[in-house]
């Protein structure tokens, strides 16, 4: 971001957004001539501005996530299909792709303090079967979106709301 003070131009001390830091590391990518991130991030940048065109509007960080969230999805459902076509060849390159897509996300939480998250909803709900199922999601997701796999919050809570 830059202050215009005097005439002149000066930069501020604001974090870049999530945005900018992608295009930087594409920058980065170029030039040192690393194919597999630079069209990674060059692919991930076209889904970022679909998504934008798609709601006229500029994305923020958040969203932005849940676009990269997304291409992670989509990526492993590749890594799933190629493996069990046995092109093991192509599993890699996803599955580089897919690191650099990660290092992008929040740190994940673990197994066990998504499960206390989840029997904290429980109790707070006071949810009893399955029938309760769709209001826990609601609320889990809202607490976990960007620090959990929603698949692995889906079963943890279809555990606990089963017994």
């Amino acid at each position: 971001m830059q202050i215009k003070t005097g005439g002149w131009l000066t930069s501020d001390s604001v974090e870049m957004s999530l945005k900018e830091t992608i295009l930087q590391q594409q920058n980065a990518a170029t030039k040192a001539k690393n194919a597999v991130q630079m069209n990674t991030l060059r692919m991930l940048r076209a889904a970022i501005k679909n998504r934008e065109v798609e709601l006229r509007a500029e994305l923020e960080d958040p969203e932005v996530l849940r676009v990269i969230h997304t291409q992670i999805k989509q990526h492993r459902e590749s890594i799933r299909q190629y493996k069990e076509g046995g092109r093991h060849d192509l599993v890699k390159k996803e599955e580089q792709e897919l690191l650099i897509l990660m290092s992008f996300m929040p740190e994940q939480l673990s197994e066990e303090a998504i499960s206390v998250t989840v029997t904290r909803v429980i109790e707070e709900l006071g949810a009893k079967d399955m029938r309760d199922m769709g209001r826990v999601m609601k609320m889990l997701m809202a607490k976990l979106a960007d620090s959990a796999d929603g698949k692995m919050v889906s079963e943890i809570a279809r555990k606990q709301l089963g017994s």
